[in-house]
């Protein structure tokens, strides 16, 4: 048993080792660079990026500029830099915003909001988590007036399925709009998404049914078809949650920062010479 969880110890101890080493990318005079500093100085440049998933190419060019700055890092230690007065004030200033930064890091991840709060501050602005009316339509996009009004008297008898199905056969065979090959399909829309008179046009139609004039707008002459039609919504309370946390917390913690400033205000002894002068 003992020799067994020697071994053992002994195997995780390796992995461990293997693990780290494995994140090592180069090493400069005894220095290691990391997939976490490559990682770190790609998100300084594009906060979305990710070393991970740029090219082999492009990953030699990130370790080449990692190892530049390990190197002159090095040199600049040697020739004394880091002795240099100027560098010594920057370096406290530096220390000073880290130490504040990092405070008020602190202060924020130890705010907590509640799930009654923030379903009661969601129940009491219903009106702000409103999911927008909206429309699912189709169209037929055709450069001149009479070869619109020649789609809609061919359209106008039909009725249900059979117009539907009319009017994807005609938009795929005649529509000049890229939704052409689509059967004209826009997806849904809320309203002030599209140009004023297609806007108009298609909010003001009954579901299942097509405009009975063509419809002008810079793109030329439309014929419409609604699909459907969605009234506004309440978002559900699961979908906004997160973004009210985070708006709350903000809100406790502006609220927090404001009331301890004012408090190491009245205990601080605060000297303003132009104050004095007056």
């Amino acid at each position: 048993m003992i020799k067994f969880a020697k071994t053992t110890l002994m195997a995780v101890a390796l992995t461990a080792t293997s693990l780290v080493a494995s994140d090592i990318l180069v090493t400069v005079n005894g220095k290691n660079i990391t997939k976490q500093d490559a990682e770190a100085f790609v998100t300084a440049s594009s906060p979305n990026a990710h070393f991970s998933q740029l090219t082999k190419e492009q990953q030699g060019m990130i370790k080449e500029r990692l190892v530049e700055k390990a190197l002159f890092t090095e040199l600049a230690q040697k020739e004394g830099v880091d002795q240099n007065p100027e560098f010594i004030r920057n370096m406290a200033k530096l220390k000073e915003e880290l130490l504040v930064s990092m405070w008020m890091k602190m202060q924020m991840e130890s705010t907590v909001v509640s799930d009654s709060e923030a379903k009661e501050f969601y129940e009491k602005n219903a009106q702000r988590f409103m999911q927008k009316a909206s429309v699912h339509a189709r169209h037929i996009l055709v450069k001149d007036e009479q070869s619109a009004q020649a789609i809609i008297d061919t359209l106008l008898p039909l009725k249900g399925e059979a117009l539907q199905a009319k009017f994807i056969a005609l938009a795929k065979e005649k529509s000049t709009g890229p939704s052409g090959p689509k059967g004209g399909d826009l997806g849904s829309f809320s309203k002030g998404q599209m140009v004023p008179e297609f806007s108009k046009a298609v909010w003001s139609l009954a579901v299942g049914t097509i405009s009975p004039k063509p419809v002008k707008t810079q793109f030329g002459y439309h014929v419409i078809y609604l699909e459907s039609k969605s009234d506004a919504k309440p978002l559900p309370y699961e979908q906004v949650k997160e973004s009210i946390v985070t708006s709350l917390k903000q809100q406790q913690f502006a609220s927090k920062m404001t009331e301890v400033s004012k408090e190491l205000k009245s205990k601080a002894k605060i000297v303003d010479p132009s104050t004095e002068a007056k």
